[in-house]
């Protein structure tokens, strides 16, 4: 498993925020000014609670969306290089839902963008749930890239070596691991290690 690498999938291989925007403001929902500062989608939105933002979050990941997201950034061309040129196979793990359905078309997004060859294994948990469970299966030095902070402390408390992904909401958590912009930071990183 030493050519493994985990990764999560929303905020990390793909632009899940931007396509949920476009999502919610279709629906009349607009963001706060410094919206973006926060990781919990009650506090992004204008008159939005937590249990409706919980809702709407399942309703977004159930829908026929889920399987058109872009990808993040330069997740596309780093990923391929990792697996093309480096030998790398990915397992996926995400809190998408329990939907057969819905984890179906993740499944088919990401063959799509990456290709049906670099993501080797997709773990699917429930909407929002935490990954301790399915982290704490995996051998300690394995590469984990989240862009959630609490996901990421797990990994590395479990001795997985964590990168996160920056976004607005993460960008000042402390930590003893790598904040990464993009995946070529990621790709410099990993492959500067196996070199």
């Amino acid at each position: 498993m030493e050519k493994t690498i985990l990764t999560d999938a929303d905020g990390v291989l793909l632009d899940w925020e931007w396509a949920f925007s476009v999502w919610m403001s279709q629906r009349g929902y607009f963001t706060k000014p410094n919206g973006k500062n926060s990781y919990y989608l009650h506090d992004q939105y204008e008159d939005l609670d937590q249990h409706e933002a919980k809702q709407l979050i399942r309703i977004f990941n159930e829908s026929a969306a889920i399987g058109f997201l872009p990808s993040l950034r330069d997740a596309t061309y780093y990923v391929k290089r990792l697996h093309e040129e480096h030998g790398f196979k990915f397992h996926c793990i995400t809190s998408l839902s329990n939907d057969t359905n819905a984890q179906k078309l993740r499944e088919m997004n990401i063959k799509k963008i990456f290709g049906t060859t670099a993501f080797e294994k997709f773990i699917f948990l429930d909407t929002g749930a935490d990954k301790d469970e399915a982290l704490n299966y995996y051998e300690p030095g394995l590469f984990w890239i989240e862009d959630k902070p609490e996901n990421a402390d797990v990994g590395h408390k479990l001795g997985l070596k964590s990168l996160l992904v920056e976004h607005g909401h993460n960008m000042n958590h402390t930590c003893p691991y790598p904040i990464v912009k993009n995946w070529k930071q990621i790709y410099t990183i990993i492959t500067g290690e196996i070199q």
